[in-house]
């Protein structure tokens, strides 16, 4: 046994010699250089569950961002457009740009008035007035 031993001992630690499957052991330096990075289908099925949600989290809030910088390229090019010599209708434009505000807001808390008005700034009762004057449907 004591044999056996030594020799299970001398496969384990020499990094040269081959392992009864016929693999050549290296060093964990060795092996940690060239060994590629866990693939997500290589971990364990927790961490690959939580990964895809993170995913799916950034890719929604990446989507929310590219909506709302579209909105605001849409926004103002259309205020470009406008040529002061025909006269603007301010109450009209601001009635547009606060809509578009409470609509962002609304959007974002899932239509929770509360929160979409904490978002604003704005008292819950001056959003929620608004709301029925310009008749915001969400």
């Amino acid at each position: 046994m004591g044999a056996e031993r030594a020799d299970a001992m001398e496969t384990a630690t020499d990094p040269t010699r081959d392992s009864p499957d016929g693999r050549n052991h290296h060093s964990q330096e060795t092996l940690s250089a060239t060994a590629p990075q866990l693939k997500i289908a290589e971990r364990p099925p927790r961490n690959r569950m939580q990964r895809l949600l993170e995913i799916a989290d950034t890719l929604l809030r990446e989507t929310e961002t590219l909506a709302r910088d579209k909105a605001f390229t849409d926004e103002s090019n259309r205020l470009r457009s406008l040529t002061m010599s025909e006269g603007i209708d301010f109450y009209g434009e601001v009635e547009k740009f606060e809509t578009g505000l409470i609509r962002l807001a609304l959007d974002q808390t899932g239509g929770h008035q509360a929160r979409a008005a904490k978002l604003l700034r704005i008292k819950p009762t001056t959003l929620n007035s608004k709301i029925k004057l310009y008749g915001i449907e969400y």
